[in-house]
Parts: C-alpha cells; sequence; structure tokens
C-alpha cells in the first residue's frame, strides 16, 4: 500500500501542476500513469491484477460519467481517476472518489461564502435542472466567459483525496 499511496500523490500532483497550468491533464501522462498502473497490478498479484485494473479503470467512468455529460466535471478529471483506479482498485479508488467529492464540496463551499454567492449558485443550478427537466437539452453546466471562481481544478480535490489515501485515512 505504500508504494500505491506515493504514487498516487505523485500522479495527482502531477496533474494538478498540469491542470493549473495549461487547464488540462496532459494524456502522455495520463497514459504513462496506466502503464504504471498495469505493470505494478499484474507485477503484485499476476493475471488476477490485470482484472483488478481493469475494474480500478471502469469505476470512475461508472460513478462520473454523468456528471462528464452535463459538462459539471472534465474528461481529465476522470481520466486520473482512471488512472488512480487502476492502481488502487476498484473500492479504494470509490472511496477516492467520494473524498474527492467532499473536498470539492468543501472547497466550493469556501468559495462560495468568500464570494458571497451562495444564493445566486443555488438558484442558477435549480434554472440549469429546470432547463433540462423542459427541453431535455444537456449543456454546459459552467457559463462561458467567467473567471475563477466559477470553475475549479477538481485536480486540486483529487490530490488531496490522494493524500488522505497515502496517510492511510482510507
Amino acid at each position: 500500500m505504500f508504494l500505491y499511496g506515493e504514487l498516487s500523490v505523485v500522479i495527482s500532483a502531477m496533474a494538478v501542476w498540469m491542470d493549473l497550468k495549461d487547464a488540462s491533464v496532459d494524456n502522455g501522462w495520463i497514459l504513462f500513469s496506466f502503464m504504471i498502473g498495469f505493470l505494478i497490478q499484474v507485477t503484485e498479484n499476476g493475471p488476477k491484477g490485470g482484472v483488478i485494473f481493469l475494474a480500478g479503470v471502469a469505476v470512475p467512468v461508472l460513478l462520473l460519467g454523468i456528471l462528464f455529460i452535463f459538462h459539471m466535471i472534465g474528461a481529465g478529471d476522470i481520466k486520473l481517476l482512471c488512472a488512480l483506479g487502476g492502481i488502487m482498485g476498484p473500492r479504494t479508488v470509490m472511496e477516492c472518489i467520494v473524498y474527492s467529492l467532499l473536498a470539492g464540496a468543501g472547497i466550493s463551499l469556501a468559495i462560495l461564502i468568500s464570494t458571497g454567492g451562495i444564493r445566486r449558485r443555488f438558484l442558477y443550478l435549480y434554472q440549469y435542472m429546470n432547463e433540462f427537466y423542459c427541453t431535455g437539452e444537456i449543456r454546459p453546466y459552467y457559463r462561458k466567459g467567467m473567471s475563477f471562481p466559477e470553475n475549479f481544478h477538481f485536480t486540486v480535490p483529487i490530490f488531496l483525496s490522494a493524500v488522505l489515501y497515502a496517510g492511510g485515512v482510507y
């Protein structure tokens, strides 16, 4: 587990750096992370490791795919979680997702409180869901042209979750 935790922190820290620098996570880094995860799983668990790897990769897509469809989470965030899932395995990556969502909620709440936009944001969510219900049209949840704090980099909460994993919290 020590190797898995440290590797998860390094992979997610590099992804945060890329995301903050370029607003995207490089696919080459994701592919490299996938290969490392696959090699670790197969080396540690034999052929069963391949199944663990694939299940770990699939969990983030299955759990967060709907958020991606509604443009509430980016593809890079899901790919990063898939890479971490390949290393951690399916059960642990589910915990990683939960801790990431909790950290993201905390960051979002802090942003909303500091900017005084809680009421406005909940009104926007209500209008967005009402529009989807009435029209059936899926459009990006975020508003284009808005600067921070309209959107924040979800790689940061993923990194925080990886740090908790490396620290033995889950």
